[in-house]
């Protein structure tokens, strides 16, 4: 009987959509599965710290997070047998054996390089019978992919799979499957529908803004030159995530705005991308994939870099966003092209021919 673990990495929320996306697919399917955070073999104190360690460096020290990137880019050999970072992650590959062992699983995903370094430790040391696959959440590939032997790698798109061949992965093993997003996103509804449902005037050019689950990056900077280019028939609705004290200090900044909405965190997302005209976002992978589900054009704030700067580049390139070198310079930018259907119109054209295919779907019938 098929059974299906997926090893996710509490270092970033998107990592665990992306896992709870397959998830539900599978469940869809009556196909028992389950997520775990590979760190937690390691130590339920080790994750715990370097999931807080991630989101405090990736709110307030993005530039750590950038050089750290960059750093195992130049120099790989630090995924490589015998690095510190290494032997962190192997040290839980005993206990990950036990896990996978009593769970009686059948195929284990990977949704986190990290999960993927430790699933092939793991395997080289105590061999089993069990299906394996990585997911790639970003348009790119990730430092550490040489340090990883897993039968089967699905990549956000086929222009990326050289770059996996290069790193040493077997070119038949390299499947461009799109990246998995909640069944949700592929639902529509009509634009003046879901205006009238979040309470946006029909009439209006709706800006829609959100940097993350985190809500990281310069949002209130933005803000500021947001509100002083407004006109009557714009609103804007930011969506801080978990950042409370974000969500505090623009609602109380904007609360006599009243085409400025504040919103905390909001399981709505689906709903507030088929309303918007425009999203101002942080080029996460699973926040722009399932923007580009949803053929919305995106401005790009490259609030951390890191793998994000390629996921920028993607759609850049494509025609589908736009970015600037500074957040100032952002919000004047997006409000032109909020005042400008017919460039909107264009990017939502090429969002339209390069959308990318269901995900979990894709993934789901090649490993049957």
């Amino acid at each position: 009987m098929k059974k299906v673990l997926i090893l996710s990495c509490s270092t970033g929320q998107g990592h665990n959509s992306c896992a709870q996306a397959m998830k539900d697919y599978y469940e869809q399917q009556h196909i028992d599965c389950d997520i775990q955070d590979s760190l937690d073999f390691i130590g339920k104190r080790v994750s715990r710290f370097l999931s807080w360690g991630h989101s405090f460096v990736y709110r307030h020290l993005p530039w750590l997070f950038r050089w750290g990137y960059q750093l195992s880019e130049k120099h790989p050999a630090v995924f490589k047998e015998g690095s510190l970072v290494y032997k962190a992650l192997s040290s839980g590959t005993d206990r990950m054996n036990q896990y996978i062992t009593e769970g009686n699983y059948t195929t284990v995903i990977c949704t986190h390089i990290f999960s993927a370094m430790m699933l092939t430790h793991m395997l080289q040391k105590h061999p089993l019978p069990i299906q394996t696959a990585f997911i790639a959440t970003d348009y790119t590939c990730y430092p550490g992919a040489n340090a990883c032997d897993l039968q089967k790698y699905f990549i956000a798109d086929d222009s990326f799979t050289d770059d996996f061949v290069r790193m040493g992965v077997q070119r038949e093993k390299v499947i461009a499957a799109g990246i998995p997003v909640r069944s949700t996103f592929y639902n529509h509804t009509e634009k003046a529908d879901a205006k009238r449902l979040l309470g946006i005037r029909s009439n209006s050019k709706h800006l829609l803004i959100m940097c993350g689950s985190m809500g990281c990056g310069p949002i209130a900077k933005m803000m500021k030159q947001i509100s002083k280019e407004m006109t009557e028939d714009i609103e804007v609705s930011v969506i801080c995530g978990t950042n409370k004290r974000l969500f505090k200090r623009l609602s109380r900044r904007y609360k006599r705005k009243p085409h400025i909405h504040i919103i905390g965190y909001t399981n709505q997302m689906p709903l507030y991308m088929d309303s918007a005209d425009l999203y101002l976002t942080k080029p996460g992978g699973i926040s722009i994939t399932e923007a580009a589900v949803k053929c919305l054009p995106m401005a790009f704030v490259n609030a951390v870099a890191g793998c994000e700067q390629y996921n920028m580049d993607f759609f850049l390139n494509m025609g589908a966003a736009i970015t600037a070198d500074t957040p100032k310079k952002l919000a004047v930018k997006s409000m032109k092209l909020l005042r400008s259907p017919t460039e909107r119109h264009d990017m939502e054209k090429c969002l339209q021919e390069h959308k990318p295919p269901n995900g979990a779907e894709c993934i789901y019938k090649e490993l049957q």
